[in-house]
């Protein structure tokens, strides 16, 4: 089980060591612009790999990705150093789509010359249009991280909410990974107790409650990026449990996105991921206001698709 991380930034540094921690791969070959970076990163995670089961780490050119299950893509322009910090800006992480399709035409055909059979999983903001920028580069077995970090953070703070453990709550977040993401309020649950039942029945506004989880899940990457500089540990350890699922074909249900041909773009919902990449999209039952903000969102995608020049 063979994983290519391509950017040693502190994106891909993170998703290495959480690769790593996870224990779901047998090599890792690490591709950065700037080798010694690349080299760097992996001298530094191979002596703590040791507690860890059996890995070769390596860094290494796009030809070393031959044989690769799985390629991701970590390198680009990240939000602090695009200006996508702005609370009150509507664009988001899209304003980093342009520089970050440049990045993508020099990355995109040199992994698919070396490991054409690999799935692409696209880690770099804004992930959802740039998997489709890398399938009109020519790779069709494509991914994004999508919604998976989002609808983690939702079911975080309805859990501190409710004062439950997170594993008792289900939560869904969809359509993109941006400020303009899809809470799916309607469904959900505690212990298979409609969240908003629960939520109304504490001594505090449940609107005011839904508000305020909202802001805190919306813009927690750019409170993180406030505080340390850059969103990296938990996409690194939501991109790694992707990996995993895919390499041991688990067949897991967790929002993540994927061409959808019902909204013409990628988008994420809840889908059943194995090691063919996503192998089907279960819509879930939504409110009409949560439909219609997904078509909403849908159509904003492609539209900025659409810019794409290839």
């Amino acid at each position: 089980m063979k994983v290519g991380i391509i950017g040693a930034g502190a994106v891909g540094a993170a998703c290495l060591t959480a690769l790593v921690s996870r224990g779901c791969a047998r090599e890792i070959v690490v591709v950065n612009r700037n080798r010694k970076r690349s080299e760097g990163l992996v001298a530094d995670t191979q002596y703590g790999a040791v507690l860890f089961p059996a890995v070769d780490l390596c860094h290494g050119d796009y030809d070393d990705l031959e044989g690769c299950e799985l390629v991701m893509i970590t390198a680009g322009l990240n939000e602090k150093s695009g200006g996508a910090t702005d609370r009150s800006d509507p664009a988001g992480r899209l304003r980093l789509l342009a520089a970050n399709v440049n990045v993508y035409r020099e990355i995109v055909p040199r992994v698919r010359a070396a490991a054409p059979q690999s799935i692409v999983l696209v880690v770099t903001d804004p992930p959802d249009p740039l998997a489709d920028a890398v399938r009109k580069l020519g790779h069709e077995r494509v991914l994004s991280t999508g919604t998976f970090l989002d609808s983690l953070r939702f079911r975080f703070h309805l859990a501190r909410r409710l004062r439950v453990s997170p594993a008792s709550v289900d939560s869904l977040i969809i359509g993109e990974h941006g400020t303009s993401e899809v809470f799916v309020w309607s469904a959900a649950r505690a212990a298979g107790a409609p969240v908003l039942d629960l939520l109304a029945r504490s001594d505090r506004n449940s609107e005011e409650l839904r508000k305020q989880i909202e802001q805190e899940v919306r813009y927690a990457n750019i409170a993180i990026i406030e505080g340390i500089g850059a969103s990296q540990h938990g996409i690194g350890m939501a991109a790694a449990r992707i990996a995993e699922i895919i390499l041991r074909d688990e067949r897991a249900v967790i929002p993540i996105g994927s061409y959808n041909p019902k909204y013409g773009v990628t988008l994420s919902l809840p889908s059943v991921l194995g090691g063919d990449g996503v192998v089907q999209i279960l819509e879930p039952r939504m409110s009409e206001d949560e439909r219609q903000a997904l078509q909403r969102r849908a159509e904003t995608l492609k539209l900025a698709v659409a810019k794409i020049k290839i």
